[in-house]
C-alpha cells in the first residue's frame, strides 16, 4: 500500500514537471485572438486517467495557478483585465477552480467510461476528450457568468455582433478549441493507453 502511494506521488510529481515543461516551451499559452490556446490539458488528462480524480484535480490546479500568475503579472490577456479591473476573486475562480474541477471530472468520467468499455481502449480517448472539452465549457461558462457585463466582454459582443452568451463562446473559441480537443484526444488518449500497460 505504501509503495503504491509512493508510486502515485512520484508519478504526480512527474506530471507536474511535464506541465511546467510544457509551459516553459510555450505550449502552456499560445496566443490566438483574445484568448490563449493551451495544450496543458494533455498532461492533466493523462494524470487524471492514470492516477485518479484527486490527482487530476491537483494537476488542474497547477494549470490554474499558472494561468492566475499570468493574470496577475499582466500577460494573461482577458484574465489580466478581469483581475486588475473587474474582480480578483472571480478571476481566481475562473483561472484556478474551473481548471481544478476540469481535472477532477476528467478522472471521474474516465472511471465511468472504463467500467462500460469492453475494448479497454475507447475509455482512454473519451477521457482525453473530456479534459479540453470541460476546460472550455467550465472556463468560458464561468467567464460569461461572472464577466459578461464587463467592458472587455461587451467589446467582444460588439465585435462579434451577438448578445447570445452561448454563441459568443462559440465565436470566441472557434478553431482554437477544436485544435485543442483534437490534439489532446489523440495525444493524451494514446499516451494514457500505452503507459497504463507499464504501470
Amino acid at each position: 500500500m505504501k509503495n503504491m502511494q509512493l508510486k502515485k506521488l512520484v508519478l504526480l510529481a512527474l506530471f507536474v514537471a511535464v506541465e511546467l515543461l510544457f509551459r516553459a516551451l510555450g505550449l502552456g499559452k499560445v496566443p490566438v485572438g483574445p484568448l490563449n490556446m493551451s495544450f496543458l490539458t494533455v498532461p492533466i488528462a493523462v494524470g487524471a486517467m492514470l492516477l485518479g480524480p484527486m490527482e487530476g484535480m491537483a494537476l488542474g490546479a497547477v494549470f490554474g495557478l499558472c494561468s492566475l500568475w499570468d493574470a496577475v503579472n499582466g500577460s494573461g490577456g482577458l484574465t489580466s483585465i478581469f483581475f486588475h479591473n473587474v474582480s480578483a476573486v472571480h478571476t481566481v475562480i475562473l483561472c484556478v477552480v474551473t481548471r481544478a474541477l476540469m481535472g477532477f471530472l476528467t478522472g471521474v468520467i474516465f472511471k465511468a467510461l472504463r467500467k462500460v468499455d469492453k475494448t479497454r481502449t475507447l475509455c482512454y480517448f473519451g477521457g482525453a476528450l473530456a479534459a479540453p472539452l470541460l476546460n472550455t465549457v467550465l472556463f468560458m461558462g464561468y467567464m460569461m457568468l461572472a464577466f459578461y457585463h464587463s467592458e472587455a466582454i461587451q467589446e467582444k459582443v460588439a465585435t462579434f455582433g451577438t448578445t447570445n452568451a452561448l454563441m459568443l463562446i462559440v465565436l470566441m473559441v472557434g478553431v482554437q478549441g477544436l485544435i485543442e480537443m483534437v490534439v489532446c484526444t489523440i495525444t493524451a488518449g494514446t499516451v494514457s493507453k500505452t503507459v497504463s500497460k507499464a504501470i
